[in-house]
């Protein structure tokens, strides 16, 4: 089975309260066709992180809206959509209701942004989505913050930003949790970043003996294990990319096993260019079964 494990969909009534989120966001039939063109059988939909909760009055108002509203797009085509729910984080309360809601809604995973108003996922008001995640065995899928990631106070341009202060983003993301104890703490949670973790796979040397340096003089506090042991945890998907030297760096950090293709539909729409380009670098049969759905697939159910 074939499963695009980064895809959006953005429905109508949500997509007109943003400012960039229009047309192809919201078109399931387009999405559809174009899985049918690539024979791709099921994608995840993801929230690609906006600006609605501005205008939709605030994140539960969102959350409750859009969970709904996914949540038929899946019931129309269950056997092609997977649907990821997000959720608020201000108050417990409201992250209780929501988990409700979406445990009532049959949604597969959570989607949340790297960050939100310069607050990461390593904030306390995160902890309780995290444990009732852990609790419900729901995978977390952690996407780019699109509004205001980090850099963004300094360059506002339309190409760099999109290129550069998202992938900035999830990185830093992964680095404030990996430091706050996040990934220790909640071990059960099945945490899905974005972009390969964005600039990680690059830097991961640097990290480790940044890390020994610093400890060693007594400027950082110990963590329970190297940080390279903590990241081996972690999944990663390839949003788009199909560079093969990106896949290998990746794998210098997680197994074969928890790296997820997935098209970044509809920013990217070449989804069979995407899938013959990797189909073309012979990889061995597991790992090329595993990226292009296996690996999802299995997560999904539990057993990886």
């Amino acid at each position: 089975m074939i499963i695009d494990g980064h895809a959006h969909y953005l429905p109508p009534e949500i997509a007109q309260n943003t400012s960039f989120y229009r047309g192809p966001w919201s078109d399931l039939d387009g999405l559809l066709c174009t899985m049918d063109q690539a024979k791709v059988d099921r994608v995840v939909l993801l929230y690609p992180t906006t600006d609605a909760h501005r205008r939709m009055g605030g994140h539960r108002a969102l959350s409750s809206e859009y969970n709904r509203r996914l949540a038929a797009a899946v019931r129309r085509h269950p056997d092609r959509f997977i649907g990821a729910g997000i959720v608020p984080h201000e108050t417990d309360e409201d992250v209780r209701a929501t988990f409700g809601e979406i445990a009532d809604l049959g949604l597969s995973l959570l989607s949340l942004p790297s960050s939100d108003e310069g607050v990461y996922l390593d904030d306390p008001s995160f902890r309780l989505v995290f444990q009732l995640a852990g609790e419900r065995g729901l995978p977390i899928h952690v996407h780019a913050q699109t509004e205001n990631p980090i850099g963004f106070d300094r360059v506002k341009d339309p190409l760099l930003m999109p290129v550069f202060e998202f992938i900035s983003d999830v990185t830093m993301a992964i680095g404030k949790m990996l430091v706050s104890g996040v990934f220790q703490e909640h071990r059960d949670v099945k945490f899905i970043f974005a972009h390969y973790g964005g600039m990680l796979p690059l830097v991961i040397d640097r990290l480790e003996n940044t890390y020994a340096m610093l400890l060693g003089r007594k400027m950082v506090r110990e963590l329970p294990e190297p940080p390279r042991q903590t990241l081996a945890r972690l999944y990663f998907d390839t949003s788009g990319s199909s560079s093969r030297g990106a896949l290998a760096t990746a794998l210098e950090i997680v197994a074969r096993d928890h790296i997820l293709w997935g098209s970044d539909f509809p920013s990217n729409m070449a989804l069979k260019a995407g899938m013959d380009r990797i189909r073309a670098w012979e990889l061995d049969r597991s790992l090329e079964a595993g990226l292009l759905g296996g690996n999802m697939q299995r997560l999904l159910e539990g057993s990886t």
